[in-house]
């Protein structure tokens, strides 16, 4: 995404070694193609977006709202990377094309859209980034307009905005980004199943990993990252974010995401892996698995106290409650198993003391975020409403503590250094208490090895 939408331009996008076009080739092209128009269905995302746009412009009563979608951003100097449109903009609108703006205004909205190319200009056949030729069909002002059941107009007519009205702009206004976030904040039906939807796309993911083992220890942890992109391109968007693929000390590096590293026998491997769907909700899930399939009884040791830590957090997520609860019950558990293994330099209840928190040096994290479209969801929401205010039913984040040991430090046991375990689950907030969305992968270490070997073979 781009910082800035523009109208569209009369010149095609070309690059300098493109042969050249006489006047008879470009002529002969605008001839002799058929043009006819998509009936298309009406989108799943469109009543609910409209209820997002009409909350949206109560927030904001006689303003105008300008959201943009975004544009293309190039890479290598030939190519543009996949477009992924804003994500305020799509939950707005439900549209996902590049270059659009959604403009509330005064509660009537206006989706203005660049539209597929037009046979009577050089950019159906000529233009890389828009071209219908180079880059495929865009859908019609007509298909937008009937598939999300919004007034879609030609991008050429976004007015300047240059009169008195109020005008607030998504990239500069910092109210209008707080409140799109915090609308986020509470999941409806629709989303919850995107979501679970995600989260089980993603479990095919990594047990794609694991039957695939011979080629992982062959290729090492690009083949992890590779095999779990098939699954989330073929039946969803993309991922969420980048795979975190940590085999033996990688583990200890929080966001380890240049995978390439080997898989090595009696160690662990940290996938944190996330399929987004084609709704754009990510799941977020993150596994520790023994690569010989079964934990020795050190990392047996250290694996339970992660669970026992994460299954508190977990049951500290209902209503009413304060986010940072499940971080709190977690970080309890994980200092108290930290005292055990005679780690910490003060009395455990010290070490918890918001002034010291030295059990912090191998825990490193927050125990939670928001999910949603984006992986850390909401994230302009105020702190009153997100990290220092209560849980509400439908909302979702994630409960993922984990424990880390850096090779270097002196400060613990030989036997420990180089050993990284997380474990990761999305947590819906029901009226009663919590529904995990990725529990159909398994998390206690008897259930992990289990699936590791009916997946092995």
């Amino acid at each position: 995404m781009s910082d800035q939408t523009t109208p569209e331009s009369t010149e095609p996008k070309t690059e300098s070694h493109d042969p050249a076009v006489p006047a008879a080739y470009a002529a002969f092209m605008r001839e002799g193609w058929g043009d006819r128009e998509l009936d298309l269905p009406v989108a799943e995302v469109a009543a609910p977006a409209a209820r997002r746009r009409q909350r949206l412009a109560e927030a904001f009563p006689g303003e105008r709202l300008v959201l943009p979608a975004g544009t293309y951003k190039v890479r290598a100097n030939d190519t543009d990377y996949r477009f992924r449109p804003d994500t305020a903009h799509t939950y707005f609108s439900g549209n996902q094309t590049s270059d659009a703006v959604l403009v509330v205004d005064a509660g009537e909205s206006v989706l203005y859209a660049r539209p597929r190319s037009s046979r009577e200009t050089d950019e159906f056949f000529r233009d890389r980034q828009y071209g219908e030729l180079w880059a495929g069909r865009r859908p019609s002002l007509k298909e937008i307009s009937d598939s999300l059941q919004i007034e879609v107009r030609h991008l050429d007519e976004l007015p300047s905005f240059d009169d008195d009205r109020k005008t607030r702009h998504l990239e500069t206004d910092a109210d209008l980004a707080r409140v799109a976030s915090e609308l986020r904040l509470i999941k409806d039906e629709w989303e919850v199943a995107q979501l679970q939807e995600a989260c089980d796309i993603t479990t095919l993911g990594f047990e794609d990993s694991v039957r695939e083992w011979d080629r992982v220890l062959e290729f090492g942890e690009r083949w992890i990252e590779g095999t779990f992109f098939r699954r989330a391109r073929a039946m969803g968007n993309d991922i969420g974010y980048d795979s975190i693929v940590g085999g033996g000390k990688h583990a200890t590096t929080l966001h380890w995401i240049e995978n390439s590293g080997p898989i090595t026998p009696g160690e662990l491997v940290l996938l944190d892996m996330g399929v987004e769907n084609r709704s754009l909700y990510t799941a977020d899930v993150t596994r520790t698995i023994p690569v010989d399939g079964r934990f020795t009884d050190l990392q047996r040791h250290l694996y339970d106290l992660v669970y026992a830590a994460q299954q508190a957090g977990i049951e500290a997520v209902r209503p009413g409650e304060p986010f940072r609860a499940a971080h709190h019950a977690a970080m309890e558990v994980l200092a108290h198993g930290l005292a055990d293994l005679k780690l910490l330099p003060v009395p455990v209840e010290e070490a918890l003391d918001p002034d010291s928190r030295v059990y912090a040096r191998w825990t490193l994290h927050g125990t939670s975020h928001m999910l949603g479209m984006d992986v850390h969801d909401c994230g302009q929401a105020a702190p009153s409403s997100y990290a220092e205010g209560t849980l509400a039913e439908g909302m979702v984040l994630t409960v993922e503590p984990g424990l880390y040991f850096q090779e270097d430090d002196l400060l613990v046991p030989e036997e420990l250094r180089g050993v990284g375990i997380r474990i990761e689950d999305d947590i819906l907030v029901t009226a009663d208490g919590y529904r995990n969305l990725s529990a159909a992968l398994p998390r206690t270490s008897a259930d992990v090895e289990e699936w590791m070997g009916g997946l092995r073979g």
